[in-house]
C-alpha cells in the first residue's frame, strides 16, 4: 500500500512521527514529507536518518492552511500526528490547544480535500473517550472532524478517505511516565506517584506502528479504529522498574489538573455504535443507526456488552510482560 507513494506526516519530528517515518521507509515510499514547526528537531531528524533523500523536511504549522495546501501537492497519504499533547499544559492553555488541535485538524482535512489526497489518518488518544481534560476534548473533536469529513467529500472531485486511530499511552514517547521513572531511578532520585490506584492502557511503539499501518491498509472510512490492549496499574509499573533497576524512594503526590485515575478507550455510550473484530474495534459514529452497523464491515460484529472499555476492567499485564515491554527503555534512551 505504501510502496512508491508520496506520504506526508504532520508533527513528523515528534516521537511518533519519527518512528512512523522510519517504519514507512521500510515500505519503499517515493517521498515522505516531514511537516513540523520545529527547525532544530528537523535538523536532528535529518542527521538521524543520514540525509535519506526520500525524506523532505517542510517547516510549517498546521494552523497555516495555505502552507498545508502547498505541502500536500501530489501527496497520496497523510498521517496527522501534530497536536499539543501535554495534559497539564493544555489544561492551562486551552485557547492555544483549540487553535492547534481543532482548527489545525480542520485545516489538515480541508487541505487533504483540496489536494485530493487518497487517505488521511488522524491519530488520537484514549483521552478522547469520555474526556475529562481539555486535551481529551480537543482530540474528541478531532476524531469527529475526521469521521464526518466524508460527508463533505465529492467522490470525483475530492476522493479522500478519512479514518481515526485511538489508542493508549506509548511507552517511551515524549512525556510518558516510564522514561521519567527510569531516569530518576537510575539517578537514585525519588519518584512521585499521584494515586496508587491509577491504571493506564499502554503499548510499545512497534505495536502502535503496526496498528496504525494495519488500520490504514483496511478499506474503511469514517470510522475510528481502537486496538484491544492490556492495561497496567501504576504501582505494578513501579515494582517492575524497581526489580530491573533497583529501588528508590517513592512519594505520593496530588493528582494533576485534568488527570484521570483510569483511562477509557471506548465509552459506554460509544459502545452502542462499536463493532468488534478479532484484534480491534471500530467506532462507527452511529451513521448507520436503524440498520445493522456490521453490514458494511465484513469480519466485524456488534461489540459484546454495553460497559465502557476501560483500563479498570481490561485484562492486566503480568509483571513479566511489563518487564519485557520496559526492557528496551531500560537499556538506553529512546532511539526512534
Amino acid at each position: 500500500m505504501f510502496e512508491n507513494k508520496k506520504i506526508l506526516i504532520t508533527g513528523g519530528t515528534g516521537s511518533l512521527g519519527r518512528a512512523l517515518a522510519g517504519r514507512l521507509l521500510q515500505h519503499d515510499p517515493k517521498i515522505i514529507r516531514i511537516y513540523s514547526r520545529n527547525e532544530y528537531n528537523q535538523i536532528q531528524m535529518r542527521r538521524k536518518f543520514n540525509d535519506d533523500d526520500r525524506l523532505r523536511f517542510l517547516l510549517g504549522d498546521i494552523r497555516d492552511y495555505l502552507r498545508l495546501v502547498r505541502a500536500m501537492e501530489d501527496v497520496d497519504i497523510v498521517f496527522h500526528t501534530a497536536a499539543l499533547k501535554d495534559v497539564v499544559e493544555v489544561e492551562y492553555n486551552p485557547f492555544e490547544s483549540i487553535k492547534t488541535n481543532v482548527v489545525g485538524s480542520q485545516n489538515v482535512i480541508d487541505a487533504c480535500r483540496e489536494a485530493k489526497v487518497g487517505l488521511a489518518v488522524g491519530v488520537s488518544t484514549d483521552k478522547a473517550a469520555a474526556p475529562l481534560n481539555a486535551y481529551g476534548a480537543t482530540k474528541l473533536l478531532t476524531e469527529k472532524l475526521f469521521t464526518s469529513a466524508t460527508n463533505y467529500v465529492d467522490r470525483e472531485r475530492h476522493p479522500t478517505r478519512f479514518i481515526g486511530i485511538r489508542y493508549g499511552n506509548v511507552l517511551g514517547s515524549s512525556g510518558s511516565v516510564a522514561p521519567k521513572f527510569i531516569e530518576r531511578i537510575k539517578a537514585k532520585k525519588p519518584i512521585t506517584i499521584t494515586d496508587p490506584g491509577m491504571t493506564r492502557f499502554s503499548l510499545t511503539m512497534d505495536e502502535a506502528l503496526d496498528f496504525i499501518l494495519g488500520s490504514a491498509s483496511k478499506d474503511k472510512s469514517s470510522v475510528v479504529f481502537v486496538p484491544k490492549l492490556k492495561a497496567y496499574n501504576i504501582m505494578d509499573l513501579r515494582d517492575a522498574l524497581f526489580e530491573m533497576l533497583g529501588s528508590t524512594e517513592c512519594r505520593m503526590g496530588k493528582i494533576r489538573p485534568g488527570e484521570k485515575i483510569s483511562e477509557v478507550l471506548i465509552s459506554s455510550d460509544e459502545m452502542r455504535n462499536t463493532l468488534e473484530g478479532d484484534r480491534d474495534y471500530i467506532i462507527t459514529g452511529g451513521h448507520d443507526q436503524g440498520g445493522d452497523p456490521g453490514a458494511g464491515h465484513p469480519g466485524y460484529r456488534r461489540a459484546r456488552g454495553d460497559s465502557a472499555y476501560s483500563s479498570t476492567n481490561a485484562d492486566k499485564l503480568s509483571k513479566n510482560e511489563m518487564i519485557e515491554m520496559l526492557r528496551p527503555l531500560v537499556k538506553g534512551p529512546d532511539d526512534y
